[in-house]
């Protein structure tokens, strides 16, 4: 081989060395990235959670934390904000910073919608965009010593209770809907269903703003019956309060909505994946929420109550919500008004 054909070869030589290098670098990176994909790797990043006012603890405590240990939560961190339904979804409304946003009502996520904050497709999303269940329930003093078993109890017994602020909370709306349906359950006219809210409404010793308020309250001895939800009974329970409650064979399912923020992160995205999952599902099982996934409802801790309805069984929100709930028009702002009752939003 001539002293040109020798030099060639090297040259070739070295410019396949080169390229064999090459393709085991982008070997090694790829198979790098094989090993993050399957860890689920997060990036980190920060996920400002707005919500109505009792799944605080569950959140903080439970959720967060659970979500933190996974690839895709790795390194993120939590700006956690609780309140009455309605204060909550006014103040994403304003500005206030939100990236998963997890309301008691849909018309409080409607509000956000119309301002451009959330997709209308929010309810298309998995489970219908909805983040758990539960049910109205009422609250007794240990041994349940007036004997409630019923809404119509509360209307024909001498008792004081106590409900938030159907303007500020979305537990009260769901506490007000749930006397008014069962009424008509019962086959008592519309009339007699808002008489119904009005007595309760009279019988109200105090209206807090929110939901967690109100059990407060109750605990610290306001009042002999607490309307709530199932969840807040059970956590009064496992607290150690000196409670028992009462599921009305007539009452309402509560559906509360989730969605993300039109500009929130792909970490907001991981968590509410992670909120619908199997696992998250479970978590909210375990600490007395009616899961949203229907195939991990336990009946035996989870009862449906022979006469549960739904928001859709009295017309849907927007009927609802303009003949009742509307502050200036609506029948219970009415109802309000007249006992002295504020009902600014």
């Amino acid at each position: 081989m001539s002293a040109t054909d020798r030099k060639s070869a090297h040259k070739l030589r070295a410019l396949l060395i080169s390229a064999l290098a090459v393709l085991l670098a982008l070997a090694a990176a790829a198979c790098g990235d094989d090993e993050g994909s399957s860890s689920g790797g997060g990036d980190g990043g920060k996920v400002n959670v707005v919500a109505y006012s009792t799944p605080e603890t569950v959140y903080q405590e439970v959720l967060e934390p659970a979500f933190q240990k996974t690839g895709p939560g790795k390194g993120v961190d939590f700006s956690s904000s609780f309140g009455g339904s309605g204060d909550q979804s006014r103040a994403v409304e304003a500005g206030q910073p939100a990236s998963v946003v997890h309301l008691s009502l849909e018309p409080d996520m409607t509000r956000l919608v119309d301002a451009g904050i959330v997709s209308p497709d929010w309810n298309k999303q998995k489970f219908n965009g909805i983040a758990q269940k539960s049910v109205v329930v009422i609250v007794t003093r240990k041994g349940n010593p007036e004997g409630i078993k019923s809404f119509d109890d509360l209307l024909t017994k001498d008792v004081e209770i106590v409900t938030p602020n159907p303007f500020a909370s979305g537990g009260a709306r769901w506490n007000l809907l749930a006397v008014y349906g069962a009424a008509l359950q019962q086959g008592k006219s519309k009339q007699e269903a808002l008489k119904a809210i009005e007595t309760v409404l009279s019988k109200t010793v105090t209206q807090p703003g929110s939901a967690s308020d109100s059990l407060t309250a109750y605990t610290q001895g306001q009042g002999d019956v607490l309307l709530a939800y199932e969840n807040e009974a059970i956590r009064a329970q496992n607290e150690g309060e000196d409670v028992d409650y009462v599921i009305p064979d007539d009452t309402i399912l509560i559906e509360t909505p989730i969605a993300l923020t039109e500009d929130a992160p792909d970490s907001a995205g991981a968590f509410l994946d992670f909120l619908w999952s199997d696992k998250g599902q479970q978590l909210w099982a375990d600490n007395g929420y009616r899961p949203a996934n229907p195939k991990l409802v336990d009946p035996k801790q989870y009862p449906n109550p022979s006469g549960l309805f739904t928001i859709a069984d009295l017309g849907g929100w927007e009927k609802v919500n303009d003949e009742l709930f509307d502050e200036t028009d609506g029948e219970v702002a009415r109802i309000e008004q007249g006992l002295g009752v504020s009902t600014a939003g």
